[in-house]
């Protein structure tokens, strides 16, 4: 396929349609330039069209459940238009070649030099793109699935730390590979989210629970109840953030999330200490009137943060319901007035998750680095803007899993481009990201 070729098919209308969906009417052209880029290197090593395969994977936007899906809660997510994306060649032998724009080549063999599979957790690759590639690889071979190498020359703009799951949009894009090319596309979007949460725990060595890798897997926004490990509950809900005249943010402080890993683990241990004092495995087992019932032995045993971490987890699992009810009033036949109450009283819900998560859970700044608060500023400029400039119309909160990296707001669109002046002159230019909720999760393009 020569260079006209190409662009005729990036340029068509089933390509435009298919493009638009992921990325909005305004990520179009910027999308037919990523992905020619990302063909043309391919075709220049000496692939044949035929034979490329392209996936995109998304990284995703927590909108409700801060820190809950570890302990079985409820969480409300949505997939967004920042994703990973890659060119695909199969190959014949078992190593897998994988390419990142920015990043080093990754290459793992998934078998011996007996040709047998090599499947099992290496010390030596903890931390690293390779653990995921293999913990991936061993989930589908455990499961029955045939695998295989492949070749992929990818491009991610989920950035790195922000919060937006760039990690677990990698590791949905290996499944979604895998699957594809070796599984016959048969795996749930669950399944394949569940296969990336066993690889990065095990593997990789990161403690996640398994909202990111859904909402990355799944698509849209989606109301996820975690009660049940093995078979979370999903409810897909229409969000039409446009229509009631705001923008969806995110504002990257510019910390990242790298050496938090003890942070981050920190939230579910305490969580599940509280559940322990009380014979329980996690907090979904119990109730906020049984824990405040002892909250004086709990503080001599397991210290104060426990508790007030405990008390997040409960007051947000029902935020999360209360949301997911308004975002399906919405989406229902009722007047204009009525729909704007109804997201008026959800902005007053989020604003409430970020409070909670800033005040009782405690995630806005790590404790070990007490000099580095990029989001507490964030969120501090943020309700000023608002109180200020929108008569408190909007709302903000952090954003994943917190310590470092991005917070979120809602942003009445009249005022966007005040808001990213003000942000801007802080964090730097770009600082400022507008998220699209994309309906599709990770997914094969047929161009």
């Amino acid at each position: 396929m020569n260079e006209k070729e190409l662009a005729e098919k990036l340029n068509s209308a089933k390509a435009a349609e298919i493009f638009t969906e992921l990325y909005g009417g305004s990520g179009l052209e910027a999308a037919r330039k990523r992905y020619a880029a990302l063909i043309t290197d391919m075709l220049k090593d000496g692939n044949e069209w035929g034979d490329l395969r392209i996936f995109s994977a998304p990284g995703r936007t927590e909108l409700a459940g801060n820190h809950t899906d570890h302990n079985r809660g409820k969480v409300l997510a949505a997939s967004i238009q920042l994703d990973s994306a890659a060119v695909v060649k199969k190959r014949k032998d078992n190593i897998v070649f994988f390419r990142s724009t920015g990043f080093p080549d990754v290459e793992v063999k998934l078998t011996d030099s007996y040709g047998d599979p090599d499947l099992e957790p290496k010390p030596e690759e903890k931390g690293t793109t390779e653990a995921l590639v293999r913990g991936i690889a061993a989930e589908f071979h455990k499961r029955g699935c045939k695998i295989g190498g492949f070749s992929a020359n990818a491009d991610s703009i989920v950035f790195p730390g922000s919060g937006l799951s760039s990690s677990a949009a990698v590791e949905v894009l290996f499944g979604k590979i895998f699957d594809s090319l070796y599984g016959g596309g048969k795996r749930t979007p669950l399944e394949i989210a569940q296969i990336g949460q066993i690889a990065e725990n095990v593997y990789f060595g990161k403690p996640c629970g398994l909202m990111d890798q859904t909402a990355c897997a799944s698509g849209g926004a989606v109301a996820i109840d975690f009660e049940f490990d093995d078979e979370p509950v999903l409810k897909q809900i229409n969000f039409d953030l446009a229509a009631a005249g705001f923008v969806l943010c995110v504002v990257n402080t510019g910390g990242s999330h790298a050496d938090l890993t003890a942070d981050y683990a920190s939230i579910p241990s305490e969580m599940k200490s509280v559940a322990a004092f009380y014979g329980k495995t996690v907090l979904r087992e119990l109730n906020k009137e049984a824990v405040l019932y002892r909250a004086i032995e709990l503080r001599k045993k397991l210290g104060d943060r426990a508790l007030l971490r405990a008390i997040h987890y409960f007051d947000e699992n029902e935020r999360v319901y209360d949301m997911s009810i308004a975002l399906q009033i919405m989406g229902k036949e009722a007047s204009d007035a009525a729909r704007m109450d109804t997201f008026y009283y959800y902005l007053k819900l989020v604003n409430q998750s970020g409070d909670s998560s800033w005040k009782l859970l405690q995630n806005v700044y790590s404790p070990n680095n007490t000099a580095e608060q990029g989001m507490t500023i964030a969120l501090s400029l943020t309700k000023d803007f608002l109180s200020s400039k929108c008569s408190n119309a909007g709302a903000c909160r952090v954003h994943g899993g917190g310590f470092a990296g991005t917070i979120q707001a809602y942003i009445p669109v009249s005022a966007i481009n005040d808001y990213r002046d003000c942000i801007e002159e802080i964090f730097g230019a770009g600082s400022v990201t507008q998220l699209f909720i994309r309906p599709k999760g990770a997914i094969e393009l047929i161009l």
